[in-house]
């Protein structure tokens, strides 16, 4: 048994975990309302952009012959990760991480064989976790969600369709956390490029018609850039609430957790000092009754 003084300082040393854990809770719930905030006004130019890229790559042949709408033998595959800067949330990070290997092994398992599926990380955390297991990181974009604004996106966007137009990449998917509450993050996969044109947009486009100003392959090449650049912001922005979310979560359990392990301690603390004081009172009754005898 533990004597009193390590159980006392095991108590001050949880206590003092249990106060930091309630500070990290109210704080992400304050940033998590503001990232909610940014994600709930992004969703619809996000969902409204992409019917008009559905639209205007259907009807235009100017759309269809875009390079970024150009389907190619699969070679090579970009995998665009979003993962979070720092731990503390739970399992996050790491789902998202073996959703990745996932993704990998069963639709491109020849190719990375071959060396031909790169990584590039969003959030150190995703790099840390697959550069663990070997996996080819083209590189990593840490602290990208310090200050995240679409500047920052633009540089990475920029990169992307850098890389896809030269035929670098044949593919690229994007896997990152879609924010539903508090509780629940959804690990979404998405193909960024080349376009494709979902069900939903393809109905859309039927029924829209525009005239076009100053020309459609103009408005093509400034829109479909735009367009994926702004489908990373949206990847960002959703997973930013999802870990503020997640973290919430997991400092609401640990906590819970803290106060249950106080109270086991606090239990042992004081059978270990009734034990102690049962055991001087049986000393000295048996030193009296030596001196009487």
């Amino acid at each position: 048994m533990a004597s009193l003084k390590e159980v006392r300082n095991r108590i001050v040393s949880v206590n003092s975990t249990q106060q930091i854990t309630k500070a990290m809770k109210m704080v992400s719930a304050a940033k998590l309302r503001r990232a909610t905030d940014a994600i709930t006004q992004m969703r619809p130019y996000a969902k409204k952009l992409a019917e008009m890229i559905a639209t205007v790559s259907a009807k235009t042949e100017a759309g269809q012959e875009n390079v970024f709408t150009q389907v190619r033998p699969v070679n090579n595959v970009l995998i665009l990760v979003v993962t979070s800067d720092r731990g503390l949330c739970g399992a996050f990070n790491a789902n998202i991480g073996k959703a990745t290997i996932a993704l990998i092994q069963e639709k491109y398992a020849d190719l990375h064989a071959a060396g031909k599926v790169e990584v590039l990380t969003l959030g150190k955390k995703g790099a840390e976790y697959l550069g663990r297991r070997g996996y080819k990181l083209n590189t990593a974009h840490t602290e990208i969600f310090a200050g995240l604004n679409f500047n920052k996106v633009r540089v990475v966007g920029d990169e992307i369709l850098a890389d896809f137009a030269a035929g670098k990449y044949d593919v690229v998917e994007l896997i990152f956390n879609e924010f539903k509450n508090v509780a629940t993050q959804i690990i979404r996969t998405e193909q960024l490029l080349p376009l494709q044109e979902s069900a939903d947009s393809a109905s859309n486009a039927s029924n829209v018609d525009y005239i076009f100003e100053p020309s459609e392959e103009q408005i093509i090449n400034e829109l479909i850039p735009k367009s994926v650049k702004l489908s990373v912001f949206r990847a960002l922005l959703e997973s930013n609430a999802s870990e503020h979310g997640a973290r919430m979560t997991a400092m609401d359990k640990a906590t819970d957790n803290a106060g249950e392990l106080i109270k086991a301690l606090k239990l042992e603390y004081n059978r270990s000092r009734q034990a102690a004081i049962t055991k001087e009172i049986l000393e000295i009754v048996g030193g009296a009754e030596a001196l009487s005898a």
